[in-house]
Protein backbone atom coordinates (compact mmCIF):
# COMPACT_ATOMS: atom_id res chain seq x y z
CA UNK A 1 0.00 0.00 0.00
CA UNK A 2 1.21 3.48 -1.43
CA UNK A 3 1.24 6.44 0.80
CA UNK A 4 0.48 9.22 -1.88
CA UNK A 5 0.09 12.07 0.26
CA UNK A 6 3.19 11.45 2.32
CA UNK A 7 6.30 13.49 1.40
CA UNK A 8 6.68 16.10 -1.93
CA UNK A 9 8.57 16.06 -4.81
CA UNK A 10 11.89 18.53 -5.66
CA UNK A 11 11.06 21.70 -7.10
CA UNK A 12 14.00 21.28 -9.51
CA UNK A 13 12.74 19.83 -13.14
CA UNK A 14 15.92 17.85 -13.65
CA UNK A 15 15.23 16.17 -10.25
CA UNK A 16 11.79 15.88 -9.47
CA UNK A 17 12.82 13.23 -6.30
CA UNK A 18 9.92 12.29 -4.14
CA UNK A 19 11.54 13.25 -0.69
CA UNK A 20 9.96 12.99 2.63
CA UNK A 21 11.59 15.57 4.23
CA UNK A 22 11.33 18.42 2.44
CA UNK A 23 12.88 21.32 2.74
CA UNK A 24 11.36 24.84 2.04
CA UNK A 25 13.57 27.45 0.19
CA UNK A 26 13.37 30.67 2.45
CA UNK A 27 14.09 32.97 -0.40
CA UNK A 28 11.47 31.75 -2.93
CA UNK A 29 9.38 29.29 -1.17
CA UNK A 30 9.51 26.35 -3.52
CA UNK A 31 10.38 22.94 -1.80
CA UNK A 32 13.73 21.08 -2.96
CA UNK A 33 14.98 17.55 -1.83
CA UNK A 34 18.55 17.64 0.62
CA UNK A 35 20.89 17.81 -2.71
CA UNK A 36 19.11 20.94 -4.29
CA UNK A 37 18.19 23.28 -1.18
CA UNK A 38 20.90 25.69 -1.64
CA UNK A 39 20.78 28.85 -3.46
CA UNK A 40 22.97 28.10 -6.50
CA UNK A 41 21.79 24.15 -6.36
CA UNK A 42 18.73 25.54 -7.60
CA UNK A 43 19.65 28.51 -9.36
CA UNK A 44 16.89 30.41 -6.71
CA UNK A 45 16.14 34.04 -8.79
CA UNK A 46 15.49 35.21 -5.18
CA UNK A 47 18.39 34.55 -3.62
CA UNK A 48 19.76 37.98 -3.43
CA UNK A 49 17.20 39.17 -0.95
CA UNK A 50 18.75 36.53 2.07
CA UNK A 51 22.59 35.77 0.24
CA UNK A 52 23.59 39.34 1.82
CA UNK A 53 27.43 39.67 2.16
CA UNK A 54 29.11 42.89 3.40
CA UNK A 55 32.54 43.07 2.06
CA UNK A 56 35.55 44.67 4.70
CA UNK A 57 37.99 46.67 3.69
CA UNK A 58 41.48 44.37 4.62
CA UNK A 59 43.25 47.65 5.62
CA UNK A 60 40.93 49.62 8.55
CA UNK A 61 38.49 47.02 8.96
CA UNK A 62 35.31 49.51 8.03
CA UNK A 63 32.47 47.36 6.22
CA UNK A 64 31.81 48.69 2.51
CA UNK A 65 28.38 48.84 1.37
CA UNK A 66 27.72 47.22 -2.13
CA UNK A 67 24.57 47.95 -4.28
CA UNK A 68 22.74 45.35 -6.07
CA UNK A 69 24.85 44.96 -9.39
CA UNK A 70 27.99 46.11 -8.12
CA UNK A 71 31.07 43.41 -7.76
CA UNK A 72 32.46 43.30 -4.52
CA UNK A 73 35.81 43.42 -4.87
CA UNK A 74 36.03 46.38 -7.56
CA UNK A 75 33.64 48.57 -4.76
CA UNK A 76 36.32 47.37 -2.03
CA UNK A 77 39.27 48.57 -4.61
CA UNK A 78 37.60 51.83 -4.96
CA UNK A 79 37.22 52.42 -1.38
CA UNK A 80 41.47 51.22 -0.93
CA UNK A 81 42.16 53.90 -3.40
CA UNK A 82 40.45 57.30 -2.45
CA UNK A 83 38.37 56.55 0.70
CA UNK A 84 40.84 54.42 3.13
CA UNK A 85 42.04 55.64 6.18
CA UNK A 86 44.22 53.02 6.90
CA UNK A 87 47.89 55.00 7.45
CA UNK A 88 50.04 52.19 7.89
CA UNK A 89 52.65 55.39 9.87
CA UNK A 90 50.13 55.18 12.52
CA UNK A 91 50.69 51.37 13.39
CA UNK A 92 49.89 50.32 16.57
CA UNK A 93 53.12 49.85 18.76
CA UNK A 94 52.05 45.87 20.99
CA UNK A 95 55.52 46.59 23.21
CA UNK A 96 54.66 49.50 24.72
CA UNK A 97 55.93 48.70 28.56
CA UNK A 98 59.65 49.87 29.42
CA UNK A 99 62.16 48.33 32.01
CA UNK A 100 63.36 51.11 34.35
CA UNK A 101 66.63 49.23 34.81
CA UNK A 102 69.59 51.67 34.18
CA UNK A 103 71.14 49.99 30.82
CA UNK A 104 68.31 47.97 30.06
CA UNK A 105 66.39 48.51 26.40
CA UNK A 106 63.50 45.54 26.87
CA UNK A 107 59.91 46.12 26.16
CA UNK A 108 57.39 43.70 27.42
CA UNK A 109 53.92 43.53 26.25
CA UNK A 110 52.37 44.13 29.74
CA UNK A 111 53.48 45.56 33.22
CA UNK A 112 55.44 43.54 35.13
CA UNK A 113 55.33 46.12 38.62
CA UNK A 114 57.63 45.96 41.50
CA UNK A 115 55.27 45.02 44.21
CA UNK A 116 58.00 46.95 46.91
CA UNK A 117 59.09 49.99 44.24
CA UNK A 118 56.16 49.70 41.83
CA UNK A 119 58.20 50.39 39.19
CA UNK A 120 57.95 48.68 35.75
CA UNK A 121 60.27 46.17 34.73
CA UNK A 122 61.16 43.37 31.95
CA UNK A 123 60.99 39.64 33.02
CA UNK A 124 64.35 39.67 33.49
CA UNK A 125 64.85 42.18 36.26
CA UNK A 126 61.53 41.82 37.68
CA UNK A 127 62.55 40.55 40.66
CA UNK A 128 63.90 43.15 43.82
CA UNK A 129 67.33 42.19 43.98
CA UNK A 130 67.54 41.89 40.04
CA UNK A 131 66.89 45.80 39.62
CA UNK A 132 68.45 46.72 42.83
CA UNK A 133 65.15 48.14 44.09
CA UNK A 134 64.98 51.14 46.33
CA UNK A 135 61.58 50.27 47.69
CA UNK A 136 60.80 49.25 51.17
CA UNK A 137 64.30 48.25 52.33
CA UNK A 138 63.94 44.81 52.28
CA UNK A 139 63.20 42.19 49.76
CA UNK A 140 60.59 39.77 49.98
CA UNK A 141 62.24 36.88 49.12
CA UNK A 142 65.82 35.61 47.84
CA UNK A 143 64.92 34.41 44.57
Amino acid sequence: MELPDLGRHCAELACRRLDFLPLKCDACGEVFCKDHIRYDDHKCNSAYKKNVQVPVCPLCNTPIPVQKGEIPDAVVGAHMDKNCKYNPAQKQKIFTNRCLKPGCKRKELMKVVCEQCSGNFCIKHRHPLDHDCKGSGHPLSKA
